[in-house]
């Protein structure tokens, strides 16, 4: 009987005895601060991704939107890696259901480029319209290739991760769409010349 009585003391006064828990952190919150402090850097990939102000700005909506339903587990991992994941697998979905689809592109790209206050990484790069243009004639996933390598500053496994791909697709994509961003920008140089 004693042991009973004992136990049931210990159920009754373990809440008591154990540490308060920690509050959970507000997932809305976490969201919120994540947003606000790399919407930015998020505007400027969809910006390299699309070279369109409004589509960059869709596809970091639309990223957004994938990402608030998992976020509790999202924030557990690098929330930075998987929402740049989820703009590449949705820039990838939009130019598979456009395939076939012609668009006439603005003729000033600098015209829809994000504001730089948004955007300080992409100060130099705007100022290039030759580099906007040929980034918009190679293939999408050679375009994803360069502007995560080069722009994002990703490593190639990180660059595989996020494209969903091989280290070896990487590095071929990468490769040939600098030989072409190389011949292109190399004849506008000799055409100035």
């Amino acid at each position: 009987m004693r042991v009973d009585a004992d136990a049931e003391a210990v159920a009754v006064l373990q809440p008591a005895i154990r540490p308060p828990e920690a509050p959970a952190a507000d997932p809305r919150c976490d969201f919120e601060s994540y947003v606000s402090t790399r919407y930015g850097a998020l505007l400027g990939l969809g910006y390299l991704l699309t070279q369109d102000r409004a589509l960059a700005e869709d596809l970091v909506q639309t990223a957004l939107i994938r990402c608030w339903s998992s976020w509790h587990r999202v924030r557990s991992e690098d929330p930075h890696a998987y929402v740049r994941r989820v703009m590449v697998n949705a820039h990838t979905e939009w130019w598979r259901r456009r395939r076939g689809r012609t668009e006439v592109p603005s003729e000033d790209p600098l015209a829809e480029a994000p504001r730089p206050e948004y955007v300080s990484g992409l100060v130099g790069l705007v100022e290039h319209a030759d580099l906007i243009q040929a980034l918009r004639r190679l293939p999408r996933r050679m375009c994803a290739a360069v502007v995560l390598r080069y722009f994002e500053d990703l490593t190639e496994a990180e660059t595989a991760e996020v494209m969903g791909c091989s280290v070896g697709t990487v590095k071929s994509q990468t490769h040939r769409a600098l030989t072409r961003l190389r011949a292109e920008l190399g004849s506008l140089d000799a055409e100035e010349a």
